[in-house]
């Protein structure tokens, strides 16, 4: 019998819109082993991206498995199927072993009284006075508020059963990683309402390794954490509280950890999560979004030439279609058209301008948000180029993978799971 597929402390998910980034990512991971911590990483892509870009699952497999081959990386590394469904799983089943259950369109739809009222019964210990290690105040929830919070929840968390179960049965036992989306509602959970989650989850018998709630402030794609520093990082140590107390009360997996959505360039939010980390002595995945994507872009225009000519280009057709390519991604963007350069304007920079404008470094003057958002939604303009594009990236090997490890290991893995 082989051993439960599980998680380790600390894990990245690595997005790579087109499968030809598995060495550079997988080489930030071996830095971050040579400096004595180990963060797995895990290859994400969602259905959506694949019929976007035209690949399928498998051709992540692929450059993860050639990737851990050609770098000789003995550690675990994992292949997610990522905001999955009971439509959409089927595709993953073969080649991945992690699956991040998306059941956000479930969230607000009431169960059924009966269920409710079942899983209020089940539960007399919610009503008790609470008191969680690491959290500051005690808390006790009245019938109301345990109603309203599984009237809210209940529905998605037995989605979220069907969909493990289905792939349990798929797959079989212990043989994937199983991580929840919360995340995508209006406004974060408290710790009562992550605690009653966690208890419908247990209900379910979900062998949930992860779980993704929602946080204050904005996680906008590729850019900068926006919002209450000071209110995300009390959010943050309290997850981590109220998940080390529900795996004792309810039996869940005891790797159980926080799972960090769009978590790539929020760059303000890393040391507060490092401090909790520690002082729980917890572990945490960090889901990165289109990072990776975007370092493929300042590394081809970095190298001039050509590669600066196609990065134009690519610009050019995402300003032209940028209603389009916005309208997927409008409650994880913040675009002032205003503040977005004409073509012409961008035609005329040079390699330096366009990498300084679209690099996240938000000391730079010319770093530009409304450029790098834009470009973070824009992959499917270099998809529609096919062949031409990935040559382009082959003949440009060198400073586009530099720049993908660099990103990836300087601004991420170092800050958040390093320090200084």
């Amino acid at each position: 019998m082989p051993n439960p597929v599980t998680l380790s402390k600390y894990s990245i998910g690595v997005g790579d819109r087109f499968a030809q980034e598995a060495n550079a990512q997988l080489r930030a991971c071996v830095l971050a082993r040579d400096a004595g911590v180990d963060v797995i990483p895990v290859w994400n892509k969602s259905n959506r991206e694949h019929s976007i870009i035209g690949s399928e699952p498998s051709s992540t497999r692929s450059a993860a498995d050639a990737a851990v081959r050609e770098l000789g990386w003995q550690k675990e590394y994992h292949v997610d199927a990522d905001h999955i469904n009971l439509k959409t799983v089927e595709r993953f089943l073969e080649a991945c072993d992690f699956f991040t259950v998306d059941v956000a369109d479930l969230i607000g739809r009431a169960a059924e009284e009966s269920e409710l009222d079942a899983f209020a019964g089940k539960h007399p210990e919610l009503r008790e006075p609470l008191s969680i290690p690491g959290i500051d105040s005690s808390f006790q929830s009245d019938p109301e508020t345990i109603a309203r919070i599984a009237r809210k929840y209940l529905s998605a968390v037995q989605e979220a059963g069907r969909i493990y179960r289905h792939i349990e049965r798929e797959k079989g036992a212990d043989t994937f990683i199983t991580e929840v989306s919360m995340d995508e509602t209006s406004s974060p959970q408290t710790p009562v309402e992550l605690l009653i989650i966690l208890a419908a989850i247990s209900d379910e018998k979900i062998l949930m390794q992860t779980i993704a709630p929602k946080f204050t402030g904005r996680f906008n794609k590729g850019v900068e954490y926006e919002g209450d520093l000071k209110a995300f990082a009390k959010e943050f140590s309290d997850d981590v509280a109220v998940l080390a107390f529900a795996v004792e009360r309810y039996a869940l997996p005891e790797n159980l950890k926080l799972s960090v959505h769009s978590g790539s360039d929020k760059f303000a939010i890393y040391e507060p999560m490092r401090k909790v980390l520690r002082k729980f002595d917890a572990g945490v995945h960090l889901k990165t979004a289109g990072t990776t994507w975007l370092e493929e872009v300042i590394g081809l225009a970095e190298a001039g030439g050509e590669g600066l000519a196609a990065a134009k280009e690519i610009y050019g057709e995402a300003y032209a279609r940028r209603d389009e390519l916005c309208a997927p991604y409008a409650s994880v963007i913040d675009i002032d058209p205003a503040n977005l350069p004409s073509p012409s304007d961008v035609n005329a920079w040079s390699s330096e301008q366009f990498v300084s404008a679209l690099r996240h470094d938000p000391g730079n003057p010319a770093y530009n948000s409304n450029v790098r958002q834009l470009l973070h939604v824009g992959f499917k303009v270099a998809a529609k180029m096919g062949d031409r594009y990935l040559n382009l990236l082959s003949k440009m090997k060198e400073t586009v993978e530099r720049n993908v490890t660099e990103n990836l290991f300087e601004r991420h893995i170092k800050p958040l799971f390093i320090g200084a």
